[in-house]
């Protein structure tokens, strides 16, 4: 299995899939998953993918495969984004396509501020930019704290998954990945991320950024669709057509579209 030594506390577990042309130099995507997930939640996105791109998936620091830090870690958006900047040099990754889903595209949205050079496009799926003044992640910090992280994946399942379409037992898998996450990692970054807003930075951000939505979502949160879209430098919105849930897992076919579509907007202006 493939693990990167970060740092003298993190070896960092990744996968890397690569299913092009071998005499070609292809692109490469890298997917960065959100709080108490693992590289396991973007399997969809990899064959419908790699055959045109190298496929790189990481465990960030604390989650998936990837090393528990001690306690007193310094959390930071900015140091998730260093951990994956020193795996995109040891892999020789000069410039990436970075997809972020929920806190995952927040710390994406960091990275693209921190380290532009670094990037071809930025994407990010269901994605908050601020949790500053919303009662919901102290109410999930709460939650983890009293009853513990399964409990946590289960009651908030709902709204993951397309409610009454999904598999049942896709919603279970996906419970279980996320049970798997330590308890005190989850209470530390939610309580970390309580306290973070990009807002300020955002204008900043000058990576053409697409921002992938529920179309749900985008109907009931135009703060965190329409308006987030609006408030980067370079940012345009996609509501996936007839969806409520989570779309990077519960369509991840129509996301894939979505950004293809994307990219070959970008390219031709």
């Amino acid at each position: 299995m493939p693990f990167a030594k970060i740092d003298d506390t993190l070896e960092m577990y990744y996968e890397d899939d690569d299913f092009t042309d071998p005499w070609r130099k292809p692109e490469t995507v890298v997917l960065h998953h959100g709080n108490s997930k693992n590289t396991k939640l973007w399997y969809a996105w990899v064959p419908l993918l790699a055959r045109q791109y190298r496929m790189v998936r990481l465990d960030a620091r604390g989650f998936g495969q990837s090393s528990v830090p001690p306690e007193g870690y310094d959390w930071s958006l900015s140091n998730f984004g260093t951990d994956l900047l020193r795996l995109l040099d040891q892999l020789d990754l000069e410039k990436v396509h970075l997809i972020g889903e929920t806190v995952g595209g927040t710390i994406s949205l960091q990275f693209a501020y921190d380290h532009p050079e670094r990037l071809h496009t930025l994407t990010t799926c269901t994605s908050p930019y601020k949790f500053v003044g919303i009662d919901t992640y102290k109410d999930f910090y709460k939650l983890v704290s009293e009853e513990g992280v399964a409990a946590w994946a289960q009651k908030t399942g709902g709204r993951r998954l397309e409610p009454g379409k999904s598999d049942p037992a896709h919603h279970d898998w996906y419970v279980e990945q996320m049970s798997q996450t330590s308890q005190r990692v989850v209470l530390e970054t939610l309580a970390y991320l309580a306290t973070q807003d990009l807002t300020n930075i955002l204008p900043l951000i000058k990576t053409p950024t697409l921002v992938l939505a529920s179309e749900q979502n985008a109907k009931d949160n135009p703060d965190r669709t329409t308006l987030f879209a609006e408030k980067l430098a370079n940012g345009r919105l996609v509501a996936i057509p007839g969806t409520s849930g989570y779309v990077q897992h519960s369509a991840p076919e129509e996301c894939v579209l979505a950004w293809r579509q994307f990219l070959g907007e970008i390219s031709g202006s």
